[in-house]
């Protein structure tokens, strides 16, 4: 497995047998749109930040003739049980505030599993707590895509405690402060200071098997493409 991360809350996670798209943005926030091709996509929320599906290109849609209608994207933007192209996910239904959704809706949590693996990717989770039954549906994570920027989400302080909660054995901090970017977050550094983290593992991309995982939680930071 092969996770990418483009800025914002954006990743590729490619496996041996597909290739999914993760709340891809739009070019309103600063960032380059993310451009490549994915089997399915998830948007965690209908912000233009995490729903900019329109900039990721079906992988197969080049295998259609001039004389057919290419195929869509497949798209999973709420929550529900869903298993395609070896993927298995479950979206969890979460605020993107700490108000039940009074000030800015619904928010997806995804648990996906591939290749032995489970990751959750937390969206724009900003409830001031997470909740026990998220926790029991969440299960065991291998990998936690956490925002750790404020704002729009819980804060570094808020995000250390839901690591904590969650105990994965990989945590990719996501939504903060990058060059360019419009949107006003904390830097990233809040977040390693607050966990503890003096020199985080840096990488361009995360490249691993099942049984590369450590068996206590490690922090990567990633650079964004």
């Amino acid at each position: 497995m092969t996770i990418t991360w483009y800025g914002q809350s954006c990743f590729k996670v490619e496996t041996r047998e597909a290739i999914l798209a993760i709340d891809p943005f739009s070019k309103d926030i600063g960032l380059t749109p993310p451009r490549f091709h994915a089997d399915l996509a998830l948007v965690s929320h209908q912000h233009h930040d995490h729903n900019n599906v329109s900039a990721i290109t079906l992988r197969s849609a080049k295998e259609s003739s001039e004389n057919s209608d290419p195929k869509e994207l497949a798209v999973i933007a709420g929550p529900g049980e869903y298993e395609i192209k070896g993927f298995v996910i479950s979206g969890i239904p979460t605020f993107h505030d700490s108000r039940q959704g009074g000030d800015r809706g619904p928010n997806t949590l995804f648990r996906i599993e591939a290749e032995g693996i489970s990751i959750a990717h937390m969206g724009d989770f900003r409830e001031s707590s997470i909740r026990e039954e998220t926790l029991t549906a969440l299960g065991n994570i291998d990998i936690l895509m956490v925002p750790v920027g404020g704002t729009y989400t819980i804060d570094a302080e808020a995000a250390a405690k839901t690591v904590k909660k969650i105990e994965p054995r990989l945590v990719i901090p996501m939504h903060y402060a990058l060059p360019g970017l419009k949107i006003k977050l904390a830097p990233v550094e809040d977040f390693l200071k607050e966990y503890g983290i003096v020199r985080p593992e840096q990488l361009g991309k995360l490249s691993l098997k099942k049984k590369d995982l450590p068996d206590e939680t490690k922090v990567v930071v990633l650079k964004a493409e």
